[in-house]
Formats: structure tokens, sequence, C-alpha cells
């Protein structure tokens, strides 16, 4: 405990000096200008940089997954008129049964026209929400479920606008759909890629692939009524479901049975994301980092720890908690770094920062089966892994792996992210 004392005495002493200078300082880990590390294509990149906050806390890490180019104009889902107007201009994004996305190469998707997808879609806005639900019947066809995702407003070349002339309330760009076509054979080029492995594609369509595979994913698992049980339909351009009071196939007596999801504002009728905590966890004198392996990872493939947030947590609880119940480890101090989206199928990784607590870095994996093995690991050592090749969980070891050596994360997971903050001083415990 005295030596405990002692270190936050000593760091908040050099706090106090640091702050009294004149200009203020920016932290260790934004002076250190370790952004060439991030890979602009695949990895992380560094937003606002330029920004008084950012002087403070470091600039913004927007990682894979995130960083879209796609407005969402969500007020404009429910806008018909819109949306009927922006299908014949916009481009579709087409994923399959397995909601693996038709792609032109490892690194770039394949979109295709309205006059691909119409035999398949139709004109799915000629009926307002309202008539569409007026007029449901259990008898009818199931329709492959339409996604509208936004507008690109770098891409004018359409010609596409909408809105007050104004200019106020103006859209332009590309509109942009998705659409789960299951089986369909769309008769173009491309493959259907498995993307959950195989981490290749640009930063762009990464983003755009997260939103439409999060959300067709949410709307395939909820086709039926979590309340009562009868069918659902997509409405609000993909993003909401309903379940109709009536249904035509009954003949007369059309009502359908109450369902307490008809009345209020209830969460069953939205898409959902699982927030879940993923954390750099680092000794308390700050030069060893907490790192774990599953049992079906590939051999020397170690990462963060991660857990979902259960109801009524805070994200630094959930940080003690899952760093607690794996390792038997007992985190002090909690920062959040950044946030990645990841559509498998629709969590939010909560990337951490956390320090041990002098007296709980002894590690028990006792509590929970969930590791296989875990361990200290000086944090030198893991800058030094960082830097070597990358091969993805699928793949074997990477060129010039060594005995002894250890596999990480790629760039494009935010694990990886986390342990290039920790190894260049993220967390200031580092005499470098």
């Amino acid at each position: 405990m005295r030596r405990y004392i002692f270190h936050r005495l000593r760091y908040h002493t050099l706090r106090i000096i640091e702050s009294s200078r004149s200009p203020p300082s920016p932290p260790p880990h934004f002076r250190m200008s370790y952004n060439a590390t991030y890979h602009a294509k695949t990895g992380a990149a560094f937003d606002f940089t330029d920004a008084i906050m950012s002087k403070k806390f470091g600039p913004e890490v927007t990682n894979y997954f995130s960083g879209s180019p796609i407005n969402r104009v969500s007020f404009l889902r429910a806008n018909n008129t819109f949306l009927s107007a922006a299908l014949p201009v916009a481009k579709f994004l087409l994923l399959n049964s397995t909601l693996d996305p038709l792609s032109e190469t490892s690194e770039n998707l394949a979109f295709v026209t309205y006059d691909v997808v119409k035999p398949l879609i139709g004109s799915p806005y000629s009926l307002s929400e309202e008539e569409l639900i007026a007029a449901y019947s259990s008898t009818d066809p199931i329709v492959p479920t339409l996604l509208f995702l936004g507008l690109d407003e770098r891409d004018v070349s359409s010609g596409f606008e909408f809105g007050d002339k104004s200019g106020v309330g103006r859209y332009k760009g590309r509109p942009y759909f998705a659409v789960a076509v299951g089986d369909w054979d769309p008769k173009v080029g491309g493959e259907w890629r498995r993307t959950r492995l195989d981490l290749k594609l640009i930063r762009d369509h990464a983003a755009i692939l997260a939103q439409a595979r999060s959300i067709l994913d949410w709307n395939n698992r909820n086709l039926f009524c979590s309340a009562c049980g009868g069918r659902t339909i997509s409405v609000h351009a993909g993003t909401k479901r309903v379940c109709p009071p009536l249904d035509k196939a009954l003949g007369d007596k059309s009502e359908r049975p109450p369902c307490i999801s008809r009345n209020g504002v209830h969460n069953i009728a939205f898409p959902r994301t699982d927030p879940t905590v993923i954390m750099a966890i680092v000794n308390h004198t700050g030069d060893k980092v907490l790192l774990g392996r599953q049992r079906r990872w590939p051999e020397h493939f170690y990462s963060c720890l991660a857990g979902f947030c259960e109801p009524a947590e805070s994200v630094e609880e959930a940080v003690r908690r899952e760093t607690w119940e794996e390792t038997g480890v007992r985190v002090g101090r909690v920062v959040v770094h950044s946030s990645q989206p990841w559509p498998y199928p629709a969590s939010l990784m909560l990337g951490c920062i956390g320090e041990a607590l002098p007296d709980g870095e002894d590690i028990h994996l006792g509590h929970d089966p969930e590791l296989h093995q875990a361990d200290w690991y000086p944090i030198s050592y893991v800058r030094e892994m960082l830097a070597k090749p990358e091969a993805g969980l699928d793949e074997g070891p990477p060129e010039g792996f060594r005995e002894g050596d250890m596999r990480l994360p790629p760039a494009t997971a935010i694990a990886h992210q986390l342990l290039l903050a920790v190894t260049n001083n993220y967390h200031d415990g580092l005499k470098i």
C-alpha cells in the first residue's frame, strides 16, 4: 500500500508541475506522433488533429469499420417520395444468405444499379408505411429486405438532389442501398466474399459493409415478434420492424391478437447494438501488458481481454469485472481510448486502457474457463511483435515468424490499436 501511495503521489506531483507550465504541453501520446504506424487503408486513422480538445486529449482515433463516407440522413427514411426518387440513381450492395457481400476484389465491394435489382425488389416505396402495414397478408411471399444506407455527399455525379431549394434543407449525393438477396443470382461479375476473417476491404467499403451487415442481420433475426410471436414486416427503409395489427389472409376476422409492441416505444422494433468492452490492461508500474488466448485460436496468437457489458453496468465496471472473471487481475483506473463497430453480428467494441492495482496483479484462470492462457508481457516485447508482418486468424504464421514470437491481432482490430497506444506510452507509464 505504501508503494502504491508513493506512486500516486509522484504521479499527481508531476501532473501539477506539468499543468503549471506555460503554454501547457500536450500529453505524451499526442506528442510522440505515432500516427505513422496507422495504415490509411485498413488500420485506424487520426481525426481532428488540430482541434482544441485534441491538444488536451490527443486526436480522435477512428478504427476500421467506422469513418463511413455516407450521411445516413435518418430523418428521410420514412419519406417515400425521397426514397422512390433515390432508387434509379442509387448504388446497391448485395449480401447473400450468409450476409457475405458481393465483391470485386478482396479490397473493394461490388455495387450494382437499380436495373439489376429491380426484378427482385420492384417498386418498394409505392405504398406509404401505413398502407403497407394495413395491406399485410401472411400468405404473401416474403420480400427481400431493402435497407437505405444514406447519401455519399462527395459523389454528385448522379445529379441527385432532394428537399428545399434554398439549400439549408437540400440534400445531395449518391444514394446507397443494401439488399439481402438470399440465394438469388444477380448475374453480374464479382464474388461473394467471406469478410469476417479476411479484413482487407478499404476503409470506406468496410464502414459501408458494417452498417449494411449489422442492420440486415438484425432484420433476419427478427422476422417474428418477440412479444407475441407473430410475423413482422420491415418498414422505415429497413431500420424498423412492426407487428401488423391486421392480416388480410384471415378474411373477415382479419384482426391479429393484441401485442404490446404496437403501443408506445419498444426496443424490439429497432436495430440493437451490443456494447462490448475490450481492454489493454497495464501493470501498476506501466511496463507490462496483460494478454490472453483462447484454446480455439491459432497457436501463439494472443489478444486483449474482452467481454459484453451487462445491464446497469458502466463501461469502467465492465472492464474491471471481465478482467477479474477471466484472469483474477483486479483493475483500478480505466480510460476509454476509442471504439469500433463490429458487424458480427452487431457489437460496439469500447476500447479501454486500464491499470491493475498494485496488489491485484496475480493471475488466476479458475473463475471463468474462457481463457486457455494469460500472462503479463513486457511492453517492449509487444512493441517488437506489433512491428512484424500480420496474418489473419484463418491463416498460418506470417512471413518471418520465429520461435519465441507472438501473433497479435491485425491493424483492422481495435485490440491492435489499443496495444499500439500502450506501446507508444498512451498511459504515460514508460520511460522512453
